[in-house]
């Protein structure tokens, strides 16, 4: 199992968050450095134990570490990672927990400043709660973490992410960006489309009469906007293709319920119960 001196970590939130208690409770770094812009969310960071040093300027953060870890929005990543490169030792491994992949990798690939190496990783583990406060170190256990190497990507770099995600409890895959931002465009990306346009659609009048389900069925929409307009906009192309093949799937269902097609209506809802049941609890 690989250890490490010192990881940085570049955005200590949820997932930040969690990588560093999840190290620590492993015991595979002697200290991680949390690396943000607001002192609150480092204090909060460090008091949870998630850290064990804090720095606003990521240049001093990152210049001892012998990995780094980005977990800022998906549209600073690229800017992020190219500063910590050119403040870290040379030949430092560079990674990511960014929900897109295809136009981060293709930013990233190839050398970087003092000869740092990126490789794209994305830990299918979350929720729509932020902060370190919801930090959990067993966050990734048993979550899929998906590992984004191209044809400049060194064997081993793969082979130490792999190891890395594996030893945070994760089961670790190998796609490529663009099979990744396709998947997850269907997987994650859609069903937060379809919470939030569900909430959109309530009249407030009716909330005070709603039950579970509706609280149940648009959860996802709780998740902080600003990163979702994010998301959406850099894997614009398959969230789209994800939309247009759900809309197949509500105009078939439509149709049935306006026919008064019983059978059709029994066997759309056996198909989604089918699919929901293969997921688990």
């Amino acid at each position: 199992m690989a250890r490490w001196n010192t990881v940085a970590i570049v955005g200590v939130g949820l997932i930040g968050g969690s990588i560093g208690l999840a190290l620590q409770k492993r015991k595979l770094a002697e200290r991680v450095i949390g690396i943000g812009r607001r002192q609150v969310s480092l204090r909060a960071a460090r008091r949870v134990g998630a850290v064990t040093n804090t720095t606003i300027e990521l240049e001093k953060g990152v210049s001892e570490a012998d990995l780094v870890i980005v977990c800022t929005p998906v549209n600073m990543i690229v800017e992020h990672v190219r500063q910590a490169a050119a403040a870290c030792r040379p030949g430092t491994l560079i990674t990511d927990a960014g929900s897109t992949k295809r136009s981060i990798v293709a930013a990233l690939d190839g050398p970087l400043a003092n000869e740092c190496r990126f490789l794209g990783s994305h830990p299918l583990a979350g929720s729509e709660k932020r902060g370190p406060t919801h930090a959990d170190a067993d966050l990734f256990e048993g979550k899929i973490c998906i590992v984004t190497p191209t044809a400049n990507t060194r064997a081993e770099d793969y082979d130490t992410l792999s190891e890395l995600w594996s030893s945070l409890g994760s089961v670790v895959m190998k796609m490529t960006p663009e099979d990744h931002d396709r998947a997850v465009a269907l997987t994650s990306h859609l069903p937060h489309f379809a919470a939030t346009t569900l909430a959109a659609a309530m009249p407030e009048e009716v909330l005070r009469i709603s039950g579970t389900g509706l609280a149940d069925t648009t959860r996802l929409a709780a998740g902080d906007p600003g990163l979702w307009v994010q998301i959406f906009s850099d894997n614009r192309q398959f969230v789209l293709e994800a939309v247009a093949r759900w809309k197949q799937a509500i105009a078939a269902l439509e149709q049935a319920i306006a026919a008064g097609d019983k059978q059709t209506m029994e066997c759309i809802l056996e198909q989604g119960k089918k699919i929901r049941d293969a997921l688990g609890s």
